[in-house]
Order: structure tokens, then sequence, then C-alpha cells
């Protein structure tokens, strides 16, 4: 049951096979039987149960809010959710509870879905490994898969691999199967990097297409909310439900709201694929490119038209996000001064000493350095240098996309990762500016952009490990995205963490949260 797509348990509710808050029970089970992974900051047991029941309740008068209706689903621990705390992942914001939900979370509450909880992150998602959060890294789910271990005779419990970042949270809860569907937020590639670290598809939708309502800053002008699901079609359900204008974000714009259905026989004769040569990267390993030459020639021999194309200015995206992403975290994090809400010192004998241990106790090093950095490419004799030569350089990114699609190219197929998913003792050997520089490569592009990208696992690497692509569109086509994302996935059988026997976990030795009061 656990393993049905979001459309068969809405058909298993419908039939009677099995209940809303039997599922609820099923999935709350589940996360407490994988808590090891610490994919989850706080888990709503209680609220989970509650709304089950209500599901349970209007589907057996026949009165279904929709295709979500029951479904459980977890929300990254950035995004807004009333009565239940939202800590993004830091000392700062740890004990917050916010009085409302954000735009996208409602969406999915009035179609009747159900919240597990909330999802383990970088601090302030600044960060590409869901390492560097306050509660304690994320453990990929393919740590404990018999593919790993058995191919590289890995100990579980210390050889265990990153789950990418910085929604590795939510990645972690789709794939390991504690969750249908779950939001994330991608800034830089936070959203697809797990996704394809972890086994899972990951759709980062055209900016202004979803709501950031409630989405607690990083980048204002890059910020969008994601879906993580184990299916395009999922996605593409999601999307539909969750797209649309929203007056408290002047940034959306007018779309449909409704289920979205992808075509099952897509038909990719008619398609013009990219492959841009610049992304051939420094670091790319040899299996993720081999595997992007094989799905290259997959396209074309069902029919699509592959070509090379140029993106000249994407090699500079990795440095023009770092001046524009720490100009505006300078910015947004303004906001945390131990007055309003979230921690605050006991420093009491003045206002600045107040200010200033308060923002050194609630952030960590890795968000305290990026303020640092934001307040220093904004200095008056700084400004031109770097914040505005970034954003012409941004508008070189972006023109680079519109001619490649504006020749005739449909998509882009590129890498989403240089490799598959590093061991935490590695990873962890860089320091975050260092380790975000080499993850997001390939996922920064698109973000300058505001374009569409999803990342679709399509293979185990040779340790047994995800390794996923990923697929850039033009603007406000992520149906059609989807509908290619699709296509690969009914190619590539890409197998599910559950088709393999998973080794004991160990008894977990993180703190996670039960709202409800229970562990």
């Amino acid at each position: 049951m656990l393993n049905l797509t979001l459309r068969e348990v809405s058909i298993a509710f419908r039939e009677g096979k099995i209940s809303p808050t039997e599922l609820c029970r099923k999935c709350l089970n589940r996360i407490k039987q994988n808590q090891h992974l610490n994919a989850y900051i706080t888990v709503a047991e209680d609220l989970a149960l509650k709304q089950a029941h209500e599901a349970e309740t209007r589907l057996l008068r026949g009165n279904s809010k929709g295709p979500l209706d029951g479904i459980p689903f977890a929300v990254k621990d950035n995004f807004c959710t009333r009565n239940v705390k939202t800590t993004c992942a830091s000392r700062m914001l740890k004990d917050y509870t916010p009085p409302y939900s954000a735009t996208v979370v409602q969406k999915l509450f009035d179609q009747g879905a159900v919240l597990l909880g909330k999802t383990n992150m970088d601090e302030f998602a600044m960060g590409s490994g869901s390492t560097d959060g306050a509660f304690g890294p994320v453990r990929n789910p393919w740590s404990y898969a018999s593919p790993y271990c058995e191919r590289t005779g890995a100990v579980p419990d210390s050889d265990w691999v990153i789950s990418g970042g910085s929604s590795g949270g939510s990645a972690a809860a789709v794939a390991s199967l504690t969750s249908y569907l779950a939001l994330g937020s991608d800034t830089g590639g936070s959203t697809r990097n797990p996704g394809a670290l972890c086994g899972v598809v990951a759709l980062k939708p055209t900016y202004g297409l979803l709501s950031r309502h409630g989405l607690i800053p990083l980048v204002n002008s890059f910020d969008v909310p994601a879906v993580v699901t184990r299916s395009a079609s999922d996605a593409a359900i999601i999307l539909g439900i969750l797209q649309g204008l929203d007056t408290k974000d002047s940034t959306t714009v007018p779309a449909p709201a409704s289920s979205t259905e992808l075509p099952e026989n897509f038909d990719v004769k008619n398609l013009c694929v990219g492959i841009p040569k610049e992304f051939h990267a420094p670091g790319l390993s040899e299996e993720t490119a081999a595997e992007w030459s094989r799905l290259a020639d997959m396209f074309e021999k069902g029919g699509a038209r592959v070509e090379q194309v140029s993106l000249p200015h994407s090699r500079y995206a990795v440095a023009c996000y770092h001046v524009l992403c720490c100009a505006e975290v300078a910015s947004n994090m303004a906001r945390f001064d131990g007055l309003q809400y979230g921690h605050r010192s006991e420093v009491d004998r003045s206002t600045d000493a107040m200010y200033a241990t308060t923002r050194h106790e609630g952030f960590n090093d890795v968000v305290r350095g990026r303020i640092l950095s934001g307040n220093y490419f904004l200095l008056k004799q700084n400004y031109e240098d770097y914040f505005v030569k970034a954003q012409k350089v941004r508008r070189l990114i972006a023109d680079d996309f519109t001619r490649a699609f504006s020749s005739g190219v449909d998509v882009l197929l590129t890498p989403a990762t240089l490799s598959d998913a590093a061991r935490y003792a590695d990873f962890t050997r860089e320091d975050n500016r260092t380790r975000s520089a080499q993850e997001d490569v390939f996922t920064a592009p698109a973000n300058m952009a505001g374009l569409p990208a999803v990342s679709v696992p399509t293979t185990l690497s040779r340790r047994g490990l995800p390794i996923g692509l990923q697929l850039i569109g033009p603007a406000f086509r992520d149906k059609k995205l989807l509908s290619v994302a699709q296509w690969i996935e009914q190619r590539v059988g890409f197998p599910s963490i559950s088709d393999f026997e998973e080794s004991d976990g160990p008894s977990s030795s993180y703190n996670i949260r039960f709202a409800g009061g229970h562990r």
C-alpha cells in the first residue's frame, strides 16, 4: 500500500480497501521505524490522526474533497504550518509556532491531505547535504538498502551517505515510503539535488507558478516551492493543485488550479533535446557522464532529435549565485533580531549587545558567514563591482536559455549532480561554501533564469546508490517537462527502495519531537 501512486491510493480509499486512518497509522509507524534517518524534525502525530479521521468520515459520506483527501504528506521545515512548529532547522526558531499556514500548505489542507510532520534540512536552507542543521544530519535511506551495503561492504551506522540538500528530509521521507509526497524549497538546486541522490522525482516549477507566501525566505528572487514525489504523474497532480495566482504573493501568475493528468503515451518523435556542452563540468563522475550519454541515446532511438547546445555563461552561475544569495540573505536575516519572535539572548546590557548575542547564539557559522559576505557585497564601495555585476551576469545566463529554446530546443537534458551520494565522512571534509559550489553547478542556472526543472532517477550506480538526471524546460512548460520525465520513467524502470531487503537501522540517537507528546 505504501508503494502506490496518489491516484491508486485515492481509488483504494473509495473502494474501501484501506481507510485514511489505517494508512496514516502505517506511515507514522514507518516514521518511527526509520528514525535513524533523521528525516523529520517534528512529527505531528495527533494532528495527522485527527485529519485522517476527518477524511475518513468525508469519504464514508461520499463528500471527498478531491484526489488528495486522506493522503499523508510532509513539509520542509521552512514552510509555515499553523499550530505546528516551524524551525528552519535553526536554534533561532527552535520554538516558533506560526499562527498561519503557507499558501501551498493550505491548498493541500483544502484538499483534505494529512500532515505527518516537518522535515529536516540545512539551517535556513543554506547547504547542499542536509548536514548543517541544528537537529543533526539527514541520512540517505539507500544507505540501508541491500545494493549499497552488499556492493560496498558498508556498515550502515558508520558508512552512511548524505541525502543531499537542503531539502534532504523531504527527499528521504518520500524515498523511505514514510510519506507519499513532500514539499521542499528550491533556491539553487535544494530539491533537485536530494531528489537525485535519494532516487525520487523532484520538481522545481517555473518561478511565480507557486506562491511563496509562508515560505520563510532565503533568496526572494530565486526561491521556489518545490514538489517531491515518487513519480512524474504524482508531481503533475500536486502541481495542478498548488499552482495559481495568490494575492499574498505579488510574484505569482494566473494558472488554473486543477488536477493535471499526463498523457500515458507521450511521443518524443517531434521533440528536440538539447545537450549543453558546458555541463561537462570538472568533477563529473564517469558513471554520471555515461548515464547522461545513455539517456541521450535513448531519446534518439525513441525518435527525438538530440542536439548539442551552448549556454556559455552558465559556467559563471555558481559565483553569480553566491553573490546574489548572500546579498539577499543579509537582508532577509535582518528580521531575526530577538525582538518579535524566535530566540532572544539573555544579554541585556544594551540593545546592540542583545542583537549581536542573539544572532551569534541563534545562527550557525554557515548563516553568519553568508550574512557577513552579503553585507560586504552590498557596501557602497563594493555594490557596483559585486551586486550589480552579478545581476548583469544573471541576465546573460537567462538570455542563453532563451536563445537555446528559441532555436527549436524543447527540453535540455543534463546531470543533476556530479556523482551519486557521498559518504557523510567524506562530504563534511569540505566547508559548506565549497560543497555548495560543487553540488549546485548543474542546478543553479535554472534558478537564475526562473525556469522549470525536474530531476528524475534513472539507474543505480556501481555502489548501489541512485543516479538522477535533470530536465530543464522553457518557462511555464512544466506539464510538458513532466511528460518527458514520465517518458523516461517508463523506459528506465527505476526501482523502489522497497524492492530490496533493508538492513536493520541503528537505534535513533536524535531527538525527534512528536508534537502530540508521543515517542
